[in-house]
């Protein structure tokens, strides 16, 4: 009877928090699984975010400027302080400050597809699947993906890498190596070994850690959506129905707004971490 009603609570959830893979998982960790819709929206919204930029850029006047030009300017000025805060190489600053811009707008705009109804973009592609002969039961479409781990750890797999590139070309290869060995304890050959191991973990803690909070903010987010949702599917004749159509509107309007909040919120905390994390393979310890 629920399968001829459609599907239950639990089924709809599961339904769209599964995403468009090549095959199912064989593991726990399976690189050679992708997310065919993260992907997709990740490099729609990257190339959004790049033309959004340079739309401004072309459009900048040296008179008073747009609304839309003012407003990427004060973006610009905002990242390029916080870099000049954080990061004091001069020369440095000339990739981090624009790296630092673009990780905050494509962040953004990966989050902002949580304000998009849950349904609107899933149910769109369940239609193309379905008339290009495919079961649209099985069209799974996730477009949000910040709330794909896989997305999240790449991001921060990606500053990691930057970081070390840093540590590197800051300090020399044989700098790096030495403090790889001697910090934090101390030079004595007996501590090497310690050093080596706390270091290693604090490289471990901070890309995890950093990849993992944007991952579950987002999550989170996503399925309180989805448990909204919920409330304006049980819609029916009766006063409770009523009484649930009603909580749906308040509460999905609700969360939206504080949910912006939210999005921002990330987007600035993942940036900020990448300028500290890159402003500390600067520091000698």
């Amino acid at each position: 009877m629920a399968a001829e009603h459609g599907p239950t609570a639990g089924e709809y959830i599961v339904h769209h928090l599964t995403h468009l893979q090549n095959h199912k998982p064989t593991a726990v960790v399976d690189f050679t699984v992708f997310n065919f819709d993260s992907i997709f929206w990740s490099i729609t919204l990257g190339v959004v975010g790049c033309w959004l930029l340079w739309l401004a850029a072309r459009k900048a006047t040296s008179g008073v400027p747009g609304r839309f030009q003012a407003a990427v300017e004060v973006l610009v000025d905002m990242v390029d302080s916080q870099a000049k805060g954080i990061v004091h190489n001069a020369e440095s600053r000339k990739l981090v400050s624009p790296l630092a811009l673009t990780v905050f707008v494509w962040i953004f705009l990966l989050n902002a597809m949580d304000l998009l109804p849950v349904d609107l973009l899933p149910l769109i592609f369940e239609k193309i699947y379905g008339a290009a002969g495919h079961d649209p039961h099985h069209a799974y479409m996730r477009v949000v993906p910040t709330a794909d781990l896989s997305v999240t750890m790449g991001l921060s797999l990606a500053v990691l890498l930057v970081c070390l590139f840093y540590n590197v070309k800051i300090k020399g290869f044989g700098g790096w190596m030495h403090e790889l060995f001697t910090a934090p304890f101390g030079s004595h050959p007996a501590l090497w070994p310690f050093n080596f191991l706390m270091q290693i973990i604090e490289f471990v803690a901070k890309t995890v850690s950093h990849g993992m909070r944007l991952f579950g903010n987002m999550y989170a987010g996503e399925l309180i959506f989805l448990l909204i949702a919920l409330m304006g599917g049980a819609w029916s004749l009766s006063a409770t129905g009523v009484a649930l159509a009603v909580g749906h509107i308040i509460a999905g309007s609700a969360w939206a707004i504080f949910h912006i909040l939210i999005i921002t919120l990330q987007a600035f905390v993942f940036m900020m971490l990448t300028l500290v994390y890159i402003g500390q393979a600067h520091d000698a310890h």
